[in-house]
């Protein structure tokens, strides 16, 4: 039988309670917010005890790792999402094996994924990473760009774009936390009024999940405090 040490059901729980706390303060149905769980650098044993104590999406960040533990937990009705920087020549192995990407942010990316999705499988559920901090180095579209690329990846047939994803500066207090979280809700709102029909929020981390869910996440991204610190 599988196990993993540094995962046990009660971590989950506490996530999940935390995710719902923040869901009432609000004024959210706590079932709009997902848990996706990080499995990054985490072994396919403690993906399978989590999924075992319910949990059924993961993200990864290293798409060898994350294909690996695809294979290795075909079995299980379980949700994948790359989460990581995706550069142009990795492109196919996640169009292959994943359901989700967060991180598109450049016109090549997104025709790569489109052209390498399989004809048999639906459509590649696709978030568009937005830089909302002076970071040199973090992937991201400039918000001037991004009605732009939305409306570039939303013509691709093999792509389904779902929404935005933004991994902002850290802060530590929760209202800095909000800052980007809205801002990223706001540029949601506005592609929608241009006439996407946009539903996820890709935002929150362990750290800063509550102030997320606060300014309207519907995916909150948490890898520690679900697994225990990495090795």
């Amino acid at each position: 039988m599988l196990t993993a040490p540094q995962f046990s059901p009660e971590r989950l729980v506490a996530v999940l309670e935390r995710i719902e706390r923040a869901a009432r303060r609000a004024g959210r149905d706590p079932a709009g917010v997902r848990l996706l769980a990080v499995s990054k650098q985490q072994p396919a044993a403690a993906v399978a005890a989590a999924a075992d104590a319910g949990q059924r999406e993961f993200g990864e960040n290293y798409v060898r790792d994350g294909v690996a533990k695809i294979e290795a937990l075909a079995g299980r009705p379980l949700t994948w999402h790359f989460i990581g920087q995706l550069q142009a020549n990795k492109t196919r192995e996640v169009a292959e094996h994943f359901q989700w990407v967060h991180t598109v942010d450049r016109e090549r990316v997104a025709t790569r994924l489109d052209a390498q999705r399989p004809h048999y499988a639906p459509p590649l559920e696709v978030l568009l990473q937005v830089r909302l901090g002076d970071e040199p180095g973090k992937g991201g579209v400039e918000p001037a760009e991004l009605p732009r690329l939305a409306e570039f990846v939303a013509g691709l047939p093999r792509l389904r774009l779902r929404g935005l994803m933004c991994l902002p500066p850290p802060a530590t207090d929760e209202p800095a936390q909000r800052v980007p979280f809205a801002r990223l809700r706001q540029l949601l709102e506005d592609l929608n009024t241009r006439g996407h029909a946009l539903d996820t929020l890709s935002m929150g981390m362990s750290a800063d999940l509550e102030a997320a869910v606060l300014e309207g996440a519907t995916l909150v991204r948490i890898g520690t405090a679900v697994f225990g610190p990495r090795d």
